[in-house]
């Protein structure tokens, strides 16, 4: 037997029939967000732009052990790892501070890239303020905008950290108190 819409009703119905079965049958995802279209960061570090300035694969490196202390303590140094990408055409000048430590800063020419593990002066916490496996609350500036960019702290049980990690000093009798500094901006190579 063969069957035949008759009216143009009935052929217009029999076609949405049709598609809604189409659609349902190839598990189409109209109503669902594309994930390729979600920016996340698939790296241990997290992104962040900041005026001028695109944070990329950013974490710290910290043992988590502060001076001959073998229990971990918040209180350890760090040293900060990824990549800085000046997308202006002037020079930047990027600050971070951490609430228990000083802030550090470098400088990153116009439309360059820092490669903070390629640094030959590491841009080091001396108190990263949270415990390996936490996320610490990090001030960034650039050019006067100031955003604040929770990092994660990373120890060197994945290896590629290891070598990264800043030995931390004895501590002394008496508490000394002040504020890490370094300039990045020797190597920071402009990119074409």
């Amino acid at each position: 037997m063969r069957f035949t819409a008759s009216t143009p009703a009935m052929r217009a119905a029999l076609a949405a029939a049709l598609g809604v079965g189409l659609l349902t049958a190839t598990g189409c995802g109209y109503i669902n967000p594309q994930q390729t279209s979600i920016q996340y960061s698939a790296s241990d570090g997290v992104r962040a732009d900041v005026g001028t300035v695109q944070l990329r694969n950013v974490l710290i490196a910290s043992s988590g052990k502060a001076g001959s202390a073998s229990t971990p303590s918040a209180d350890a140094p760090g040293r900060l790892l990824g990549s800085l990408y000046n997308t202006s055409g002037q020079d930047a000048s990027v600050v971070l501070s951490t609430p228990s430590s000083g802030s550090v800063r470098v400088d990153i020419p116009k439309n360059g890239t820092l490669h903070l593990e390629q640094n030959p002066n590491p841009v080091t916490f001396s108190h990263v303020g949270g415990l390996p496996g936490s996320l610490v609350d990090v001030k960034v500036t650039v050019d006067g905008k100031t955003q604040e960019v929770q990092i994660p702290v990373l120890d060197g049980t994945l290896d590629q950290y290891r070598q990264y990690i800043p030995t931390p000093t004895p501590t002394a009798t008496s508490s000394a108190s002040g504020s890490a500094s370094s300039s990045a901006s020797a190597s920071a190579t402009p990119s074409h």
